[in-house]
């Protein structure tokens, strides 16, 4: 399913393990992909798709077997310091399930790698979790340290930070990055994609306007949560100055059914960003990818340009294994045009 022309699904799974039932959301190393880190999955709580599910989590690295299109575990993640920056983010109530979906980023100017993370904190009474974007900085990825979040909620201001694109740095000298927050209407709760404010890679950063709501901006495949994916390089589709297209990961409506809330599909469409003005210009009616063995959840972690018309995108299926995707640039640009 999807738009045809526009990609195509490889066949198989980008990781093959024996260890982990579950891995998902891949980034790589923007250097040369040789290696990179992905979310492993330790234990799983509830049924996916329906509201109370836990996934406990570790990140592991991993490394090329074959090219983009295979890699292989490389052993758990070690990050200096990180015990001790999560136990001050703890406060009564809260417990922490693990680091999830990571992105990494290379400062060429200092030579220095930024790896953020989600560090959600937990809560199971009426009151809200605390959902962190985790930060950490080194010279590769077997050196890094953990410094404060980027960006963190509080109990007066309990907005969650997942999902980051980082955005170029616009003329202010400022990048108005994107990510995956959240907004409650009545007793619904939305992801939203919110817009921040970065000086720099290090903390802290803050909290700008919500960009796209689901509820008057989405559509009926996004009508319920988004989340900002990749932006596609200008060498990949240039659609103008100061405008990136990228992938938004949009999710139908919840529903209920008795006294349980049901997840809609999860998708992967299309958006136009203007990284100057911190604004969402136009949003795909339709997806623009649904895995063709998803169940439920089709969403993008990674994208990498691999010519001047062609690239690799990556998304995990049902949060359960990371499949890849050749996208055609020609295809793509007329669906945005």
């Amino acid at each position: 399913m999807g738009i045809p022309g526009a990609y195509k699904e490889h066949k198989g799974k980008v990781i093959e393990t024996d260890l982990f039932e579950h891995v998902m959301a891949l980034a790589l190393n923007p250097k040369d992909y040789s290696e990179g880190l992905i979310r492993c999955i330790t234990r799983r709580k509830g049924t996916l798709g329906i509201k109370g599910a836990e996934d406990w989590s570790i990140l592991s690295k991993v490394r090329s077997v074959g090219g983009l299109e295979r890699y292989e575990l490389a052993g758990t993640l070690k990050i200096k310091n990180e015990e001790e920056i999560v136990d001050r983010l703890i406060s009564r109530g809260l417990f922490y399930i693990g680091p999830e979906d990571p992105d990494i980023f290379f400062d060429s100017e200092n030579g220095l790698y930024h790896v953020y993370f989600t560090i959600p904190l937990i809560n199971r009474t009426e009151k809200p979790s605390h959902i962190h974007l985790g930060h950490a900085s080194g010279k590769n990825l077997d050196s890094l340290e953990m410094t404060a979040p980027v960006l963190s909620p509080t109990d007066e201001n309990p907005l969650s930070a997942k999902e980051l694109s980082l955005s170029p740095v616009n003329k202010k000298g400022i990048r108005l990055n994107l990510i995956e927050s959240s907004d409650r209407i009545g007793g619904t709760k939305y992801s939203v994609i919110r817009r921040c404010i970065a000086r720099n890679f290090d903390p802290p950063w803050e909290f700008g306007q919500v960009v796209f709501h689901p509820t008057h901006d989405g559509y009926k495949w996004c009508a319920g949560h988004a989340s900002p994916g990749p932006l596609f390089p200008k060498s990949f589709i240039d659609i103008g100055k100061n405008k990136l297209v990228g992938i938004m990961n949009g999710r139908e409506a919840n529903k209920r059914k008795g006294d349980k809330t049901i997840y809609g599909v999860f998708s992967v469409g299309l958006f136009i960003y203007d990284f100057e003005k911190g604004k969402v210009d136009w949003v795909s009616k339709e997806p623009f990818i649904i895995d063709s063995e998803a169940k439920i959840i089709t969403f993008a972690s990674q994208f990498v340009q691999t010519d001047k018309k062609t690239g690799i995108l990556y998304a995990h299926v049902d949060d359960s294994f990371v499949r890849a995707y050749t996208l055609y640039a020609d295809a793509i640009r007329q669906l945005v045009d």
